[in-house]
């Protein structure tokens, strides 16, 4: 069986589970699945298994690398509605991305969030952002300090070509589920304080955190939206 017809045949394997465990998460918090968004990570996925999981139901893709991402684009059938940048982004490559996507999910400092401002005044739109937060305050990890983030919100309340609609992070690698926990509430603690603050241009709607291996234990913690990719389509496969 090639590579296609297998990515498809795992993720019709795995869909359905994964939006049940969703929906079982949610309920412990309180909630219910509709409030939790399920974003695939689409990084190495090929073009046709991306298409193929929304002919299915998936609704919403986030993609890692900006060439990649536009390799897929021509071919793609999701909606720019439904399309996210979740990976490292680089300045210099902030103009192509503009207004080919709904949301910039990675944006750690005040630079980054300067420079989409800049190019989405320049195409007379403004680009919905999630901030992201170094919660492990890794060295080897992009994001910002949390104790700096406050600090980032109100500067980039300034910038008129952004929307701050929340946060996002990816915590430290971590086999405690309670320690697991704990990261998670941290996080969601930042989140809601954040949003206490009321500033002007920072929404704080969305919460993007947990991924494949524990995307349940951060919806029980707050999670608005997961990133989930290889418990949706397999091990990723890199060319």
């Amino acid at each position: 069986m090639d590579e296609i017809l297998e990515k498809k045949k795992i993720f019709d394997e795995n869909f359905d589970y994964i939006k049940e465990r969703i929906s079982v998460a949610a309920k412990k918090s309180g909630r219910c699945a509709d409030d939790i968004t399920l974003l695939a990570a689409t990084k190495t996925v090929p073009v046709e298994v991306i298409n193929y999981a929304f002919e299915k139901g998936l609704t919403h893709m986030g993609e890692n690398r900006v060439q990649e991402y536009f390799e897929k684009l021509p071919n793609l059938i999701a909606p720019i509605e439904k399309r996210h940048f979740i990976g490292h982004l680089q300045t210099n490559k902030v103009a192509k991305l503009v207004g080919t996507v709904s949301m910039i999910q990675s944006v750690g400092s005040e630079r980054l969030a300067a420079e989409i401002s800049k190019r989405s005044l320049e195409k007379g739109i403004v680009t919905p952002v999630l901030l992201e937060v170094n919660i492990g305050e890794e060295i080897s990890k992009s994001g910002a300090d949390p104790k700096e983030m406050l600090n980032l919100c109100e500067k980039c309340a300034t910038l008129e070509g952004i929307k701050v609609e929340g946060l996002m992070a990816i915590p430290p690698i971590c086999d405690e589920t309670d320690k697991m926990r704990e990261i998670f509430s941290n996080i969601y603690r930042l989140f809601i304080d954040i949003r206490e603050k009321s500033i002007d241009n920072i929404m704080m709607t969305t919460l993007s955190m947990g991924m494949s291996s524990d995307y349940e234990l951060a919806i029980e913690e707050g999670a608005t939206m997961v990133r989930v990719g290889s418990s949706l389509f397999g091990k990723r496969i890199y060319k």
